[in-house]
């Protein structure tokens, strides 16, 4: 199962973060390039769009 994540602010970073390290895949977007790069970092799989994160 994949989870679509949206928001990668003060919240939803750190919350998208766990549920990758509990061993979900997620698939996550941002508007913010900054947000991207560091969910990227963390090993998350990015979406180009809020409709490409809920894709499957």
């Amino acid at each position: 199962m994949q989870i679509a994540f949206i928001g990668l602010g003060h919240m939803g970073g750190p919350m998208a973060v766990n549920l990758h390290k509990a061993g979900h895949s997620v698939k996550a977007f941002d508007l913010s390039q900054d947000a991207l790069a560091k969910a990227k970092a963390e090993g998350l799989q990015t979406a180009a769009s809020a409709q490409d994160a809920v894709q499957g």
